[in-house]
C-alpha cells in the first residue's frame, strides 16, 4: 500500500495545537472544537477511519490528495472520541462532546423537579452517576484506579449531593422561592468537591509525573496532583454555575406571566433547551479556564523532589509541568 500513500505536507504536525494554548481565547477555540456536540452523531466507522488517518499522519503517511482540512477534521473526531493517554475509544456517555446533550437533559430536570424530596433524590443520583462516568472516562490513564475505589468515590459523591440537596431543601421551605431553586446548584458544587478528588485519589496518594519545559520526566509530585485536581473542580463548578444560577432567575420571572402558567407542561422542555444554550458555551469555556498543561513553581514542590531537581539541574528548572486532566 505504500505506493498508494502520500507523505504528510511539510511542516505539518497533527498533534500541534491549532491555537495558542497559553491564552484563554486559544484554549476556548480548542475546546469549542473538541467538545462540539455534533461529533456525538458521527458513526463508529467514521471515527475509526479518523483514528487510522491520525495514526498514519503521525507515521508520516496519508492517503494521496488528503487536504489539511481533512486531516484537521480527522484530528477533531479523534480528540473527541479517543482517550488522549491510551488511544482507546471512550464510551459514548463519558466523552466531553456528550457533555452538552447529556448535561442539558439532566440539569434541566434537576432545575425543573426541585420541589419534592423523591424527585431531588432521583435527579441528583442520575447526575452523580453521569459525573462518575465522565470522571472515570477522562481520568489520567497513567494513574490506574481500582473498581473498589470507583465505587467508593461514586457512593461518597452521591451521598454528598443528596445530603446537601435534601438538607437545603428542607431548610429552604421557609425561604424565598428563588433560594429553593438554587439548591440543585449547591448540591452539584458540593458533590464535585467530593467526586473528582475521590475518583482521582491515586494521583493525590502517589503523585503524578512532572516534567521540565522539554517534557523530560523529573519525578512524581503529590502537590502537582492537588493543584491539577483543584483546577478541575473549579472548572466543573464553573461549567454548571451560569445555567444553574441564572436560569432559575429567568424561570422565576417567566412563571409570573399568564401564558407561562397555561403551558406548564412545557416548562421542563424549556429548561432543558435553555440549559443546552448555557452549556454549549460553558463546557468549552470552563475547560479553557486553566491551561491543560499545568505548571507549578519549583519552590512549591515537596522538599525531597525540589532537592533532587536542584541537585541534577541546578537552577535551570524554575517550573515543572504536568497534565491536569479534564
Amino acid at each position: 500500500t505504500n505506493n498508494k500513500m502520500a507523505t504528510v505536507p511539510l511542516g505539518f504536525n497533527i498533534d500541534a495545537p491549532r491555537w495558542d494554548q497559553s491564552t484563554f481565547v486559544g484554549r476556548l477555540k480548542h475546546f469549542l472544537n473538541i467538545t462540539d456536540p455534533r461529533t456525538v452523531l458521527v458513526p463508529e466507522e467514521e471515527l475509526d477511519r479518523a483514528k487510522a488517518l491520525v495514526e498514519g499522519c503521525r507515521a508520516g503517511l496519508v492517503p494521496p490528495g488528503s487536504s489539511q482540512e481533512q486531516l484537521l477534521y480527522a484530528k477533531k473526531l479523534y480528540d473527541s472520541a479517543f482517550h488522549p493517554d491510551s488511544g482507546e475509544k471512550m464510551n459514548f456517555i463519558g466523552r466531553m462532546s456528550f457533555q452538552v446533550p447529556g448535561g442539558m437533559a439532566i440539569t434541566g430536570c434537576m432545575l425543573q423537579f426541585y420541589r419534592t424530596v423523591p424527585a431531588v433524590v432521583f435527579w441528583q443520583w442520575v447526575n452523580q452517576s453521569f459525573n462518575a462516568f465522565v470522571n472515570y472516562t477522562n481520568r489520567n490513564a497513567a494513574s490506574p484506579i481500582s473498581l473498589r475505589q470507583i465505587g467508593v468515590a461514586y457512593v461518597t459523591a452521591t451521598g454528598a449531593a443528596l445530603a446537601t440537596a435534601v438538607g437545603l431543601n428542607l431548610y429552604t421551605k421557609r425561604a424565598p422561592p428563588l433560594l429553593a431553586r438554587w439548591v440543585p446548584f449547591a448540591a452539584v458544587a458540593a458533590a464535585n468537591c467530593v467526586n473528582i478528588p475521590m475518583m482521582r485519589q491515586q494521583e493525590i496518594i502517589n503523585g503524578i509525573t512532572v516534567t521540565d519545559g522539554d517534557n523530560n520526566e523529573l519525578g512524581r509530585s503529590r502537590r502537582a496532583a492537588v493543584k491539577g485536581i483543584a483546577q478541575v473542580v473549579v472548572s466543573r463548578i464553573t461549567m454548571a454555575a451560569p445555567g444553574m444560577i441564572i436560569l432559575p432567575i429567568i424561570m422565576e420571572r417567566l412563571e409570573k406571566f399568564t401564558f407561562m402558567q397555561r403551558i406548564r407542561v412545557l416548562h421542563g422542555p424549556l429548561q432543558v433547551l435553555l440549559c443546552g444554550g448555557f452549556l454549549l458555551f460553558m463546557v468549552p469555556a470552563a475547560c479553557a479556564l486553566f491551561p491543560q498543561r499545568c505548571s507549578l513553581a519549583l519552590a512549591d514542590l515537596e522538599l525531597e523532589l525540589r532537592d533532587s531537581i536542584v541537585a541534577k539541574h541546578g537552577d535551570k528548572v524554575p517550573y515543572v509541568y504536568f497534565n491536569k486532566g479534564l
